[in-house]
């Protein structure tokens, strides 16, 4: 229940998008891999899977139903109906892809389903690309530490494993954060 609360939180809030969810899910398959434990891996990924979609969901929604009423009453360089508009193009025209990427990018992955709210985004559209990216990064990750948390070599070394999963995770933010501060 705590994996499910994790992964609903990071993808669900927006306040949460420092939470660990790539590395759990790659440590919740090696565990499931491990014949003495308790973890069976379809039930596993089936609730892990609920709990991405429906955060994902909500994260969706709460966008599609504040970013009217912040645009609305705010018209600061930061939010203005100008960034409202561009934010709907991008969207329409990117969002599937959006979407599916943002999965695999912490943080990143956190924001996305509330800006494509903001941006309106079609629920249906949205929905689909939601399912399908959740398939693909549940599936992905548990099935990465299910086959290879059972190779010698990992398990005893299992921390590092984590370790650099969590740093090679925050690369692609930091890499971008670095190249704006240059730029």
């Amino acid at each position: 229940m705590a994996l499910f609360a994790v992964i609903f939180c990071e993808t669900g809030l927006i306040v949460t998008p420092f939470l660990p969810g790539d590395s759990l899910l790659f440590a919740a398959g090696s565990i499931a891999a491990q014949s003495d434990n308790s973890f069976n891996a379809g039930i596993l990924f089936l609730l892990l899977l609920l709990a991405s979609i429906l955060g994902n969901q909500i994260n969706f929604l709460i966008g599609r139903a504040l970013g009217p009423k912040i645009f609305s009453t705010n018209n600061s360089w930061l939010l203005n109906k100008n960034h409202l508009q561009e934010t709907h193009v991008f969207y329409e025209k990117h969002g599937g892809k959006t979407i599916i990427f943002a999965r695999f990018l912490p943080i990143i992955r956190t924001f996305a389903p509330f800006v494509a709210g903001i941006g309106a985004m079609k629920v249906l559209h949205f929905s689909l690309y939601n399912i399908f990216s959740a398939f693909l990064w549940i599936g992905s990750l548990l099935s990465l530490g299910y086959f290879l948390g059972s190779i010698p070599v990992v398990k005893e070394n299992f921390a590092l494993v984590i370790y650099g999963i969590i740093f090679i995770s925050l690369l692609p933010p930091v890499i971008t954060l670095l190249s704006r501060k240059k730029a």
